[in-house]
């Protein structure tokens, strides 16, 4: 028997009593700022419903907190930040923490909250939090020395993991120097062409509106592509798309092939792609799958990914920033000679699988970690709730001897 089940059984026989974390919380509230009033030389975080906080130049808040994000792609994501702070009005600011320790509420949080949140939002509909979704959510609440002792467990996961993180980091970036190197070429010594002159591309589509339930799902449905569905460190598509579209929408859709170059043009910009099967494409999305010249298309994939992470950061718009198709059809990239993009290709994908293959290295140690991390966390966190009937006696005790107090005053 470990030591935490020794203590559960020691401490709470009869199981965990569970909490509405409105009860657990004096001050469960949002910020009050527009997402666009960042500013990126400010002094304090600005929590927005992107999973990175921002900077901004005034504070809200100064206190320690968990910060949950309301809507958008990013649902549900979950931050921790102790100071001076301020947050969007659809980010959701935990303060106050009452016989809870913090980074308890936090495991449990991280561990359960997202599928709560997903089977408590209409099915086909975009997941967003309400208030009272949030403030009923269920907390078991085992005696603080329980809920230390889990902490100290799930910290140190959490402490090995980011180490490994932080070493991959670093290849990561040694990986981009040479990539770098690889597709920059002098003008004089090697042709370049605009992208209207190497492709013909368009963008995806999809019915209006999003939250009808009718265009995803059911018998016939297709894998439907948005941002999320594409990586910033890899050139493949997630496995399985977040939606999939309906056989009523896919006729008001975009269909591409497996082996299509996708590239994101809205959000997240820059994030680049080739379709490992066929799928609908959505709006926000770029598609090349017709060529004007003889060109290897993962070169012609590396490129794209190179141009735009340079031109993104020069996008129209503050929180959601655009490039449209007539800015980057001007963007230019240099055409070698064939061989010599079949080179960098080689060279690029040896790389590329060293700082991103889950079977190989770094990554496949940081995704076994994370695995083990993610069972032990479940069953750390998974406990027996505490039989209505006993917390019903629990609850006549304390009344009584309120009661008790009041008439010996």
């Amino acid at each position: 028997m470990s030591k935490i089940e020794e203590l559960i059984e020691k401490l709470c026989p009869d199981g965990v009593e569970y909490k509405p974390l409105k009860n657990l919380c004096k001050n469960i509230t949002t910020g009050k700022l527009n997402a666009n009033a960042m500013d990126k030389d400010g002094n304090y975080p600005f929590f927005t419903c992107d999973a990175v906080p921002h900077k901004i130049d005034k504070y809200a808040f100064d206190t320690e907190a968990i910060l949950i994000s309301g809507n958008g792609s990013q649902v549900g994501h979950i931050n921790y930040y102790n100071g001076k702070f301020n947050a969007y009005q659809r980010t959701y600011v935990l303060s106050n923490f009452i016989n809870i320790s913090v980074k308890f509420l936090l495991h449990i949080l991280k561990c359960k909250f997202k599928r709560y949140i997903f089977f408590n939002s209409r099915r086909g509909s975009v997941p967003y939090i309400t208030l009272p979704m949030l403030e009923n959510f269920e907390v078991p609440v085992p005696p603080m020395k329980i809920q230390r002792e889990i902490v100290e467990i799930l910290d140190n996961f959490t402490e090995l993991t980011a180490e490994l993180s932080a070493e991959l980091q670093a290849r990561r970036k040694q990986y981009e120097f040479y990539r770098n190197k690889l597709l920059a070429f002098e003008e004089p010594k090697v042709e370049w062409k605009k992208l209207e002159e190497v492709a013909k591309f368009r963008r995806g589509s999809f019915p209006q509106p999003y939250t009808n339930s009718n265009y995803y799902g059911g018998e016939g449905a297709m894998p439907f592509v948005q941002v999320a569905d594409m990586q910033d460190n890899s050139m493949e598509l997630r496995t399985r798309t977040k939606q999939t579209i309906s056989k009523i929408a896919q006729s008001k859709s975009i269909f591409v092939k497996s082996g299509t170059i996708l590239v994101s043009l809205q959000g997240t910009i820059g994030r680049v792609a080739i379709s490992q099967y066929d799928c609908f494409v959505d709006r926000t999305i770029a598609i090349f799958d017709c060529y004007k010249i003889n060109i290897n298309k993962k070169y012609f994939a590396y490129q794209l990914k190179q141009k735009f992470g340079v031109e993104k950061e020069k996008a129209r718009g503050t929180t959601l920033k655009t490039i449209t198709k007539e800015e980057f059809s001007n963007f230019a990239i240099p055409i070698p000679p064939l061989e010599i993009q079949e080179k960098i290709v080689d060279v690029l994908d040896n790389f590329d699988a060293i700082c991103s293959d889950l079977g190989i290295g770094l990554p496949a140690e940081i995704e076994a970690r994370q695995k083990q991390f993610e069972y032990y966390r479940e069953k750390l966190l998974t406990f027996n709730p505490r039989p209505i009937t006993i917390l019903a006696e629990q609850s006549r005790a304390e009344q009584s001897r309120a009661e008790q107090s009041r008439a010996e005053q």
